[in-house]
């Protein structure tokens, strides 16, 4: 039975970078990796039609299942594997199957909201914000939504300006408080290589301890707060407020 020895969750807002963040320090160490994405915890809207599904605001933090989430992190935790939802975003909802995913030596947990909820924060080692332009996160969820999930321009743009922007300000943005390391301009080299260097270590050893990030040799620990910039790695303006829930 395997017990992960590191977890990360990596948050910030639609069209950051959070997916490619994840997918890139995780690419070399797939088969010790777990990574769950936030989307496939939506709730379960097979009780509305379609039309109505459409309107749904799936933005704010009610849109998703966080008990299941909850249940499935500390199962995955103690070492017992899962049956992960999978999402449709054409259809917004729920596939009819499930995903059976095994613990591994290292999870990641991604999603807008990763750091939202106090109890899944307080099971993260590793709280990581992407943080990224405003005009370059809706030109990312245009062509995202238009081409990949066969949306219209109008609803997206009209879906934006209505409950993807409020929701970010209101309740994803201030999220970044929690953060332990916030990731500046979406996936620069310098922070996805830090953070793959992390997980591949954690591959091969038992140890979440202290981490050395850079040539200057900065530690990690869980009271520092640091930005990793595409020139290496800075103190953050953002004070470390500990697991509480953002202000």
């Amino acid at each position: 039975m395997t017990i992960p020895s590191f977890v990360i969750g990596i948050a910030g807002g639609t069209g950051a970078g959070k997916t490619t963040v994840a997918r890139e320090i995780t690419e070399e160490s797939e088969d010790s990796v777990t990574r769950i994405p936030m989307d496939n915890y939506y709730k379960d809207l097979s009780h509305m039609d379609f039309e109505e599904r459409k309107d749904v605001n799936y933005d704010h933090p009610s849109a998703f299942e966080w008990d299941l989430l909850r249940e499935h992190m500390d199962a995955l935790l103690s070492g017992q594997p899962i049956e992960m939802p999978q999402y449709d975003f054409t259809e917004h909802n729920r596939k009819d199957e499930t995903k059976t995913v095994e613990p591994t030596d290292v999870v990641v947990l991604e999603g807008i909201f990763a750091l939202y909820d106090e109890d899944v924060s307080g099971m993260l080692d590793l709280q990581v914000y992407v943080e990224t332009d405003a005009d370059v996160r809706i030109l990312r969820r245009i062509e995202r939504d238009v081409v990949e999930r066969e949306r219209d321009l109008e609803g997206v743009i009209d879906q934006y300006l209505s409950t993807v922007k409020p929701m970010h300000e209101q309740f994803v943005e201030p999220t970044k408080k929690r953060a332990d390391l916030i990731i500046p301009e979406g996936a620069n080299a310098v922070a996805v290589n830090l953070l793959e260097e992390k997980v591949r270590a954690e591959t091969y050893t038992d140890s979440a301890s202290a981490w050395t990030l850079g040539e200057e040799g900065v530690e990690h620990d869980e009271d520092d707060h640091l930005a990793v910039t595409s020139t290496g790695v800075g103190d953050s303006e953002f004070e470390n407020d500990g697991r509480k829930e953002p202000e």
